[in-house]
Order: structure tokens, then sequence, then C-alpha cells
């Protein structure tokens, strides 16, 4: 494991070199597993493989030998890329974008399963030699084909493939796979000339990835979609009714929707529909410079896990999954407003009442890290401004408007360099913040009636 200080503890992540998209996200026997793009020689995009952990309480992580490895000559000799888990009659099956190297945006369906159902850590997987679909379908001028998400719906199972057309309109396509080696086409189940996706994403975005579908108990569907313009750009979300048309294809009709995460540093979540809830994890990249990711040896971070749902107006509901809170000790670090210093990974609760600023770091200028929190606005300003990072969308303040009302809660998961923010229940913010050596990190809560409780974990998770 790195000694990087601005290394997360607590979150998933391989011991060392790249991880990006979180993948296949399954229960069995128990025990929460989650799969991952995983480069295991370097901190680098390439020679992709699956890497996996699993938990039996959502809070401490074990890690796994890895799980899909590119096959020589194969499908996936290029990389195992993303993909999901589903239950095949009794035996777990995953199912995964293969490419070869001369795949240009355009991967095949593959599937691999677990050599022993029995083994509650699903710790052999065998892929299957040829692919269950070789591309696109003909006659929509696909060039971008990949991600498939697995799910069920009116007695049967589908699958959703991200997709982006010639033209530079991105898309979802919709599979019928009843038979998982046997797939049909069902049609294109949302494309970014709905009027709703194109209001809220844009014209800009040419892709879409990792689809990925849920819906809350009793209520509308959700779909997640991945932006792409050439490059990760941000995620969004769209609640609506699904419904069989006939016997052959699904219809999704979208309602609401927005920006799945407000921050700078989030990509490609994938979700785990539980009887009662659906769990979602997601990407966060690096956001400093290349040498520096070298020179630490890793690069990435999936993020916490949260709980996702829809309020009776559409919007996204959000919160840290409840299990987190095994990482807290008993007894709470910080549990009034004052200047306290602030540990390498906490869990920070802060209820405003009035205007409200919490600060976080303070460089050697006395520039602060601040979140301002607002209830009469109902608005959460995230300053990091003094922090600058790299990427195309800078470091301005990020805004998020929320209900006004008398109070405004906010939580923060801080782990090494990854920052959770969560505003109310109805927004959260994922930001990477590296600290230098001459920061102090130190808590200062200013705003009348404010309420403070912070707890720090004091020992990682298993790690395997």
């Amino acid at each position: 494991m790195s000694l990087d200080p601005n290394a997360p503890r607590f979150r998933v992540r391989p011991p060392a070199n790249w991880i990006n998209d979180p993948n296949g996200p399954f229960r069995w026997r128990d025990r929460y597993h989650l799969f991952y793009q995983h480069n295991p020689d370097a901190p680098v995009h390439a020679n992709v493989h699956w890497g996996h952990a699993s938990s039996t309480d959502l809070a401490h992580w074990e890690h796994h030998p890895i799980a899909l490895t590119p096959t020589p000559g194969g499908p996936d000799e290029a990389g195992c890329w993303s993909g999901c888990v589903t239950d095949d009659a009794g035996t777990p099956t995953a199912v995964y974008t293969g490419v070869d190297h001369a795949h240009t945006g355009l991967g095949t369906i593959c599937l691999a399963r677990a050599a022993d159902p029995d083994d509650e850590r699903l710790t052999e997987w065998k892929p299957l030699p040829t692919p269950v679909l070789a591309g696109p379908p003909p006659g929509l001028d696909v060039v971008m084909f990949r991600d498939p998400f697995v799910f069920h719906f009116a007695g049967r199972r589908w699958a959703l493939i991200g997709a982006g057309h010639a033209d530079g309109t991105p898309s979802v396509l919709l599979y019928d796979c009843d038979d998982l080696t046997d797939w049909r086409f069902a049609g294109v189940l949302l494309d970014g000339k709905d009027p709703a996706a194109a209001g809220l994403f844009g014209d800009k975005t040419v892709g879409w990835e990792c689809p990925h579908l849920y819906r809350p108990a009793g209520g509308d569907h959700v779909l997640l979609v991945s932006l792409w313009d050439g490059d990760p750009c941000s995620t969004g979300y769209l609640t609506g009714r699904l419904e069989a048309d006939g016997q052959s294809t699904l219809r999704f009709a979208p309602k609401a929707g927005g920006r799945l995460d407000h921050g700078r540093d989030f990509y490609a979540p994938a979700v785990l529909q539980e009887p009662d809830r659906a769990l979602l994890w997601g990407w966060s990249w690096e956001a400093r410079p290349e040498e520096e990711v070298h020179r630490a040896g890793w690069a990435g971070v999936l993020t916490a896990p949260r709980v996702v749902d829809v309020h009776p107006d559409g919007s996204l509901q959000v919160s840290p999954a409840p299990e987190l809170d095994l990482l807290r000790p008993a007894e709470p670090f910080v549990t009034a407003p004052g200047r306290v210093p602030l540990p390498h990974t906490y869990d920070l609760t802060v209820t405003a009442c009035e205007p409200t600023t919490v600060s976080l770091l303070r460089d050697a200028t006395g520039q602060e890290l601040t979140v301002r929190a607002d209830p009469a606005a109902g608005t959460m300003i995230l300053d990091r401004s003094a922090w600058p990072r790299t990427g195309r969308e800078g470091s301005a303040p990020i805004t998020v408007h929320v209900p006004k009302g008398p109070e405004l809660a906010l939580r923060l998961l801080v782990d090494g360099s990854l920052l959770e923010l969560f505003v109310a229940d109805r927004a959260m913010v994922t930001e990477r913040v590296y600290r230098r050596p001459d920061d102090i990190a130190e808590l200062v809560v200013e705003g009348p009636g404010a309420r403070v409780t912070g707890w720090a974990p004091s020992a990682p998770g298993r790690r395997g």
C-alpha cells in the first residue's frame, strides 16, 4: 500500500496502480462484491483487467485475486472493460465489454461465469470463448458501443448498452437477453434527441457510457448515464416511467432529471438494486499532475456506497449508506463549533440554522477551503480555489441549490484526498483535494446555532 498521505484508506481501491469504473456490484451469499477496472502493472489507463473486493458490511473490504484477465487472441485481448454481474440460474455471471487491439470504440459483449457458485468470495471466473454480441446492430451507424447493464422487467431479462452514433447523437440501446447467451436487439431506449435529455445534458455529448437503471420502492425508474464528449465529462440522471411496449420492447418516458454528482471528480457510477433500496458507487479519478500520480504509484478510488432514491418531485434523493456508521468510533472528536485539528479521515455532520461557514483547510497564506451553507437561500457553496486543480472544469466554486428551509444539513466524508459532500438528502459533490506539506487541516465552524459532530475512523478496512 502506498504511503502517499493523500491516499484514501477506507474506500475501495487496489493496493497499487490503476482503478477506474466500478463494475458489477453484486450480492451473493450475504456478501457484497465490487469489481472494477484495473491495470495491475502501472497507474495508467491500459491493460484493463477486473479487480475484485468483497465485504459483509459495506464498511470493511477484503481484496481478492483479479477476476477477469484479457485473453491473448480473444475478444477481450486488449481489455476487459465495463459491465455488470447477474445471477444466471444460480451462477454469478459477469457481462462485460471485451475489446481487441482494433476496437476503435466498438466493443463486443462477453460473458464469464463464476467457477464455483458455492464460494461466497467468488474468487475464480471462467470466460466464455465467444462473445454473445460481436458488435452493434446494423443500420444505426453506431461508432461507440460498450458497458452492458442487465436488469429484469416485465418478467424478462433485458440489457442496456451505452452508445454513440456517427452524427454525434448519444443513446442507450436495449436488448432482450432473457437467455443470457442469446441477445436480440429491441430498439433504442432513449437518445440525445429526446427533449428531456437534450434540455438537461446539452448538445456537446457524443456518447452515453455506463447506462444503469434502478427503481425506488413503488416509484418511477431512474436512468443514469455518463456523458462522453470525446473524454469523460460528467454524469446525469433521468426519472421516468418504464413500460412494456407490446411483447418485444420497452419504452422509457423521462420526466425530470439533472446532474447526478455536482463535483468534478466523479464518473461511471454503478448501481446495485436491492429489494428495499438501490446502492451506488462511482469512480473518482486523480486531479493532480501526471508526474505526481506516477510518483505515488496509484491512481483512482471508488466512492463510498450511497443510497439513491427519488423525491416526490422527481429530484434525486441521496445519502451515504447507513453501514458506513460502523466506521465511527464510540466517541466523536468534535461535538460543538470551535477550532479543532482534522485527521486524515473523518466523517463530519454540520447542521446550519443561519448562514454558516465551515473551514477545512488553510494554506500558508491564510486562504481556506470552505463550505458555506445558507438554509434560507437554499444554497451550499464549496470554495476550493486556493487548491487549484488540473482539468478543464477548473477550480471555480461549486454552488448547489436545494429547497429553502429553517435548517440545512451537510455531511462530509473525507478520506485522504477524496472529499464526498452530501447536501441535505438532495445533492452530492465529489472532489479530490490534495493536502500540501504546509497546509493546516483544521475545522472552524462559524454560524449562529450551528450544530457539529465529527468522527475519526482509527483503523483502515481489510485489504486482503
